[in-house]
């Protein structure tokens, strides 16, 4: 036996006549979106390899010059919202590109665009025919699952919407539907 389980006679444990304070949460009146859990048991998560941002971010480009932002948002919308790369390793991979003289970026605006250089296009021509780095990330998770994916991407984006810009009666309506969803769901989940 662990010798926790079974503490010397001498140690007395004494607790605080206090009760804890409560949890620290959002501020009240504040929402805060839970994560999605998985359906069912844990899917595996999409499956990026090293290098698809890179293969990515030159496919697009070797359409038309975009911004990072573009990028991010393209390759989300090509993977159908499976596989959205964090502006942490698309500004990175963007940088090395240009510093291998692959793209060039133009400031413009106040935001950079990007476009491929010679050498980035030959390079592409020599991976014609592969299959794009989006259409591998979103063959990574079962087909079933994209559809509840893109539907929670876009809850999110409506909760994140109304948390900037609800009244306090929208508040009171969206807790009330948020309360009646969760119930359904649950109830749906006790069918089977």
């Amino acid at each position: 036996m662990h010798p926790w389980h079974n503490p010397p006679p001498d140690i007395v444990f004494m607790t605080h006549p206090d009760p804890p304070p409560p949890a620290l949460g959002p501020p009240p009146g504040h929402l805060v979106m839970p994560p999605m859990p998985p359906p069912g048991p844990p899917a595996p998560p999409p499956r990026v390899r090293r290098g698809d941002v890179r293969l990515a971010l030159l496919t697009l480009l070797g359409e038309e010059p975009k911004n990072g932002y573009q990028m991010i948002q393209e390759i989300e919308a090509r993977s159908r919202g499976v596989w959205r790369p964090s502006p942490g390793s698309v500004y990175p991979a963007l940088q090395q590109l240009e510093d291998e003289g692959m793209v060039a970026g133009d400031e413009a605006g106040g935001s950079r665009t990007y476009r491929l250089t010679e050498q980035g296009r030959r390079h592409l021509a020599g991976r014609d025919g592969e299959v794009a780095p989006w259409d591998e990330v979103a063959g990574s998770v079962p087909e079933d699952g994209h559809e509840l994916r893109m539907l929670w991407s876009q809850l999110n984006e409506a909760f994140v919407h109304l948390t900037h810009t609800a009244n306090e009666r929208q508040l009171a309506r969206f807790k009330k539907l948020l309360k009646q969803t969760r119930k359904s769901i649950f109830q749906i989940l006790a069918e089977d």
